[in-house]
């Protein structure tokens, strides 16, 4: 489908690799020439210089804006089993805005509930990079099986935990750096959770 390579290249590119290159539209886009990329969608800019609050703030708002996506798509659906997939992925998106919460008390114990730290917060690019509304349209059609659900979210976890890997030899700062693994660890957590619910629905 062209996400899963792409975050494949990405992650490549990311660990040095020169040569990486991602076909856009995935396999069905093939007619035989040179692949040309790869693309860059779904890199957010940073200047390296962002304190852990900030990394934690930016980390929040992706995590809630992919909750978001999962409850609306599940609201779309009319298949039981697929709406209870995405209902299970949000809800991962909710205990992981938890744990990036309970992380930002401990460098700033006077933040107040988390009612009032999500007032300040923005979610309008979601876990992965990117917007709900560029993602729903290109990827809803997709999202019509349970297979498809996994594939996607699979794509989207790991596109994520590229980012932050990538963001953590950017940080200048040391606090910065651990937060920033830390996060990527939570995505790992993530992968290997899909990975089981994928088994399970195999």
């Amino acid at each position: 489908m062209g996400g899963r390579s792409r975050a494949a290249a990405q992650l490549l590119a990311g660990k040095g690799f020169k040569e990486v290159y991602n076909l856009k539209g995935g396999i069905k886009a093939w007619q035989g020439h040179t692949a040309a990329g790869p693309a860059e969608m779904g890199m957010i800019p940073l200047s390296g210089d962002e304190t852990a609050s900030d990394i934690i703030i930016l980390a929040y708002g992706m995590e809630h804006g992919l909750e978001e996506f999962y409850s609306a798509v599940s609201g779309m659906t009319s298949d039981p089993e697929v709406a209870d997939v995405l209902d299970k992925l949000a809800k991962i998106e909710e205990n992981h805005k938890q744990r990036l919460f309970n992380l930002y008390r401990t460098l700033d114990p006077d933040v107040g509930d988390k009612e009032t730290f999500e007032a300040n917060i923005s979610s309008n690019i979601m876990e992965g990079g990117f917007t709900t509304e560029e993602f729903l349209e290109q990827y809803s059609p997709i999202m019509d099986t349970v297979a498809g659900v996994l594939n996607i979210a699979m794509m989207l976890e790991t596109q994520a935990l590229d980012l932050y890997l990538r963001y953590s030899q950017k940080a200048e700062n040391e606090e910065s750096k651990t937060v920033l693994y830390d996060i990527a660890e939570e995505e790992k957590a993530h992968l290997a959770i899909l990975g089981r619910l994928m088994e399970a629905k195999a």
